[in-house]
């Protein structure tokens, strides 16, 4: 898990380079995607269904991002959108296209409706995470940040 928790971390390290995200947060960005894909790993040992690690793996990321929002000082798509990066299911979404444009319609339907079921999830993970009210994250800021 250690491997998987570097790899993840190198690639959403690279997708945040790629985004422009400033020198200083490029560190907690991977760092946001490592722990997001950590968590989803957890949750599938525990035979959990994709959808549904995703989801909570989502709902972690943005709990994370959120916080890392407030204690840095930075908008928190910064680290949203870079960290989500491990998470998206582009297995799936080149599968069902591939097999769209085979003619596979068993296929496509198969890869499609388990893509839209992943998708779907990362944003309810997204919507869940900032349910919360923004004054959780403000106090944590102030904590930090004695102005």
């Amino acid at each position: 898990m250690i491997i998987q928790f570097l790899v993840s971390l190198a690639a959403t390290l690279s997708f945040a380079v790629l985004f422009s995200a400033e020198k200083k947060q490029l560190f907690f960005c991977g760092l946001t995607g490592a722990l997001g894909w950590i968590v989803y790993l957890i949750c599938l040992q525990y035979h959990t269904d994709n959808a549904i690690a995703n989801l909570i793996a989502t709902f972690a990321l943005t709990l994370v991002a959120r916080i890392l929002s407030a204690v840095r000082r930075t908008p928190v798509t910064v680290f949203l959108l870079t960290g989500i990066f491990p998470l998206v299911p582009g297995a799936g979404i080149y599968y069902t296209s591939y097999y769209f444009i085979m003619g596979d319609m068993s296929r496509f339907s198969q890869y499609g409706i388990s893509t839209v079921k992943v998708a779907g999830s990362i944003v309810l993970g997204i919507i869940f995470g900032f349910a919360l009210p923004q004054s959780l994250f403000n106090g944590l800021s102030k904590l930090v940040h004695k102005d």
